[in-house]
């Protein structure tokens, strides 16, 4: 599934194998489907440095997603939306107080579709702050 998800995001490597996941402090989030996995959401904390609209910087630590996959052959099944709903319940969270690590394409549009997270500022770290990240809850 790690290395699907790298191909399907055109990565030049495989960002969540197992190695890397148990030497780290990341959770991993797999949907299944009988034995197989269909989709896999990968999280942990990091520390970001965020430039807001008038230039000014904010350290902060974020849940951050790292790694979202669902097969192709699944796709627009629901399955996505399901396992990002169980991640957000494990999780005690809202999808606007996380952080996104250089999400695609796809998944801004998801974010968009299902949570209304259109707006942002573009950083240099590749990681995505929603503006709604800093409203109150």
């Amino acid at each position: 599934m790690g290395a699907a998800s790298s191909k399907a995001q055109r990565l030049q490597q495989v960002i969540t194998s197992s190695m890397k996941l148990f030497n780290s402090e990341n959770k991993l989030y797999v949907k299944t489907e009988g034995k197989a996995a269909i989709g896999l959401l990968k999280t942990g904390k990091r520390n970001l440095f965020i430039r807001n609209d008038f230039g000014s910087i904010k350290e902060i630590k974020p849940v951050c997603v790292l790694d979202f996959y669902v097969h192709e052959s699944v796709q627009r099944g629901g399955y996505g939306k399901a396992l990002f709903e169980y991640m957000l319940r494990q999780e005690g969270l809202s999808p606007q107080k996380l952080a996104y690590d250089k999400p695609s394409e796809k998944l801004v549009a998801f974010l968009g579709k299902h949570y209304g997270l259109k707006k942002y500022v573009p950083q240099n770290n590749n990681f995505v702050v929603f503006d709604a990240f800093w409203q109150p809850t």
